[in-house]
């Protein structure tokens, strides 16, 4: 397995990357400051003021799920 995409996201990032799996969520990310640092990583993408995940943020948080897990426990 390739360590490419391994990001050491803050759990304010995990949950902001998480939100945007749902297309009616996209607008409502209120930390605008997650989603820069999100871009500038290169796991979402902003589209006429719309985020969207990026193919790496989406395999970033299908890999990442477990840290998800982690965390809640």
């Amino acid at each position: 397995m390739s360590n490419d995409v391994d990001f050491d996201l803050s759990p304010d990032q995990w949950e902001a990357l998480r939100a945007l799996r749902n297309p009616m969520s996209n607008g409502r990310l209120s930390k605008a400051y997650l989603l820069d640092g999100l871009v500038k990583l290169g796991l979402v993408m902003v589209n006429d003021g719309v985020p969207a995940m990026t193919p790496t943020g989406r395999t970033v948080l299908v890999r990442g799920s477990c840290r998800l897990l982690d965390v809640a426990a």
